[in-house]
C-alpha cells in the first residue's frame, strides 16, 4: 500500500443523506463497492431510518441519532458476518436511508367520468379530483415489497398505482353513499374520513399510511351544469308573470329613447307596444280558488290598431285609432297624410287606408226624408 492509500486508509466513513429534495422516498448510500470502515461514523437525521442489507437481508434499523459502526452497534450484521470477536477490516453492506417525513399534495381524479343513478336527476356521471398526505409508517416492508433494489426510489414510482387506488375507492364509497350530487357537496368531510380508512388498508400493504385525503370538487358534465344554472334561474327569479310584463315594459323604455326615427325603431317600438298588452292581458295571473267569479265576468278589451303618421317629413307614434281620429279633427293629420303599421307593405295615404277613410268625409250624407 503507498503512503497515500496508507493515509486515506486511516480516514473514518461518514455515512449519512442530506435529502435536499422533496419527493425522494428512499436513497442508497454510494460507496465504492460497498466497503465501510469500521468506526465509520452514521448519521440518520430526522424524519430519516437508516436500513442496512447484507446480501439482499435486511440486517440492522437505526432511528435518528449519531452512531459508530461497531461490533456492538451492528448485532445482526455481526451475527451474519460471523464476527464473534469484533472486526478491525472494512465490510461490504448496502444501506438504505428511508424518508419518514409527510409527502403532501399528492393529486387524484377522475380520467373518465363515474356513471350513478342519481335520486333527483336519474342516470348521471360526476368528476371528482382532489389531494392527499401519506407517510411511511413501516419502512422494511416498504424496503421489501416496493423498492427492492432502486437505489433512488420518488414518489412518483408509486403515485399512478395509489391513484388508481384512490378512484376506486372514492367510486365505491361515492355509489354506496346514495346521496343526491346537490349533497355530496356538504358531505366532504365526510367522504374524506371514509376513504382515509379504506385507503389505509390499502396503503399498509406498501408500508405507508394516508395522513390526509381532501375532496376538493365534484362536478358534472357542462350541459347538465348549464341545465341546472337555467333551473336556478327560474327559481331566483319567482313570479314569471311579473317578471315577464318588467321585461316587456323595459324594452318600451329602450325602444322609446331610440331617437334616430328610422322606421325599424318604430315598428319595433310598434311591435314592443304591441306585444305588452297582449302579455299583460294574457298573463294576468287567474286564481279562481281566490278570487270572486264577479271579476271575471267582462272579457278583456280587444287589442287596438297602432299607426305611425308621416307629419312634416318625419315619424310620429305609434298612435291608436282614436288619437289618430282626435288629430284628424284637429286638423294635424289630413287626407293626404301618410300612414304605416305592422304589416302593411309601404306608407299609404290616411284617405286609402279602409279604418281610417271615415274621419275625413268633407259633408255629411242628405238627411233622410228631406
Amino acid at each position: 500500500m503507498g503512503f497515500w492509500n496508507k493515509i486515506v486508509g486511516e480516514f473514518v466513513d461518514i455515512v449519512e443523506w442530506i435529502d435536499d429534495t422533496h419527493n425522494t422516498l428512499v436513497w442508497r448510500f454510494e460507496r465504492y463497492q460497498n466497503e465501510i470502515k469500521n468506526g465509520a461514523q452514521l448519521t440518520v437525521r430526522q424524519g430519516q431510518v437508516a436500513i442496512f442489507v447484507n446480501e439482499g437481508q435486511i440486517a440492522d434499523v437505526f432511528e435518528p441519532g449519531m452512531y459508530s459502526l461497531t461490533t456492538a452497534n451492528l448485532p445482526i450484521l455481526s451475527t451474519l458476518k460471523g464476527w464473534k470477536h469484533g472486526f478491525n477490516s472494512p465490510f461490504k453492506a448496502e444501506v438504505y436511508f428511508i424518508s419518514m417525513r409527510l409527502f403532501t399534495d399528492n393529486k387524484w381524479g377522475t380520467r373518465n367520468p363515474i356513471l350513478l343513478r342519481d335520486p333527483e336527476f336519474g342516470p348521471i356521471r360526476i368528476r371528482a379530483f382532489g389531494n392527499y398526505d401519506i407517510r411511511v409508517d413501516e419502512p422494511l416492508k416498504l424496503l421489501e415489497q416496493v423498492v427492492g433494489t432502486d437505489g433512488c426510489f420518488q414518489i412518483e414510482n408509486i403515485q399512478g398505482q395509489l391513484r388508481t387506488m384512490a378512484v376506486s375507492r372514492f367510486t365505491d364509497a361515492v355509489a354506496e353513499s346514495g346521496l343526491p350530487v346537490l349533497d355530496m357537496a356538504a358531505n366532504y368531510d365526510e367522504f374524506a374520513l371514509l376513504m382515509q380508512q379504506k385507503m389505509n388498508l390499502d396503503f399498509a400493504t406498501y408500508g405507508l399510511t394516508l395522513e390526509k385525503f381532501l375532496v376538493e370538487n365534484i362536478s358534472l358534465p357542462a350541459e347538465v351544469e348549464e341545465a341546472l344554472d337555467k333551473r336556478s334561474s327560474m327559481g331566483i327569479i319567482g313570479n314569471l308573470n311579473q317578471y315577464t310584463q318588467y321585461q316587456a315594459a323595459e324594452a318600451l323604455e329602450a325602444a322609446a329613447s331610440n331617437g334616430d326615427g328610422t322606421a325599424n325603431a318604430g315598428m319595433e317600438m310598434g311591435m314592443g307596444f304591441a306585444m305588452a298588452q297582449q302579455m299583460a292581458q294574457s298573463m294576468n295571473p287567474v286564481n279562481t280558488h281566490a278570487q270572486p267569479a264577479s271579476q271575471h265576468a267582462a272579457p278583456p278589451p280587444l287589442p287596438q290598431s297602432v299607426y305611425f303618421v308621416a307629419i312634416d317629413g318625419k315619424q310620429t307614434g305609434p298612435f291608436s285609432i282614436d288619437a289618430i281620429q282626435q288629430q284628424a279633427m284637429d286638423g294635424r293629420i289630413q287626407p293626404h297624410s301618410l300612414v304605416w303599421k305592422q304589416g302593411m307593405a309601404s306608407w299609404t295615404k290616411v284617405s286609402e287606408v279602409s279604418e281610417l277613410q271615415g274621419f275625413f268625409q268633407a259633408t255629411p250624407p242628405p238627411i233622410p226624408g228631406a
